[in-house]
């Protein structure tokens, strides 16, 4: 299959889609139009956290992911992301986001990469975690989201 590629970003803008939009394009992935799956890692992906996307294709190609993403107009946000790859090959991501801090975010991925490697009978290397949180400044609105992009863009059509 080839590399899975975790991104993040958080931004700020005056309307929660504005903030959703600037979050995306600080993760590198902006200009693509996102199609999430649920969270299974196929045995021959690898996965590498790199925190901005590279050139994955065209604008406007879909991109396959699996997304954590938190949008507010007051306190802290964040957004995380766990992953475990197994012995078998296949693996696992796990995802989490709302209105608390980044301490509140990590446990709770790590608490649901833990409950979904229990339901396999797989044996899981080291889960990894990337926490994107923030404070959300006065007026406005703030997105944190970290992301795990599929391999590269394909054509809508």
């Amino acid at each position: 299959m080839g590399t899975i590629r975790v991104v993040w970003g958080h931004a700020s803008a005056p309307t929660e889609l504005a903030a959703y939009d600037a979050a995306l394009a600080g993760a590198g992935i902006e200009n693509y139009n996102l199609v999430s799956v649920s969270s299974v890692i196929p045995a021959e992906a690898t996965v590498e956290a790199v925190g901005t996307a590279p050139d994955l294709g065209p604008v406007g190609d879909l991109l396959t992911v699996v997304e954590a993403r938190a949008t507010s107009g007051e306190g802290s946000v964040s957004a995380a992301l766990a992953w475990a790859e197994s012995r078998e090959g296949p693996g696992l991501f796990y995802e989490t986001g709302g209105e608390f801090d980044g301490p509140t975010a990590r446990e709770r991925v790590e608490l649901g990469i833990a409950a979904g490697q229990r339901l396999r009978e797989w044996t899981f290397e080291e889960p990894s975690i990337v926490v994107e949180s923030t404070e959300v400044p006065e007026g406005g609105y703030t997105c944190a989201v970290v992301v795990a992009v599929y391999g590269r863009g394909r054509p809508p059509f």
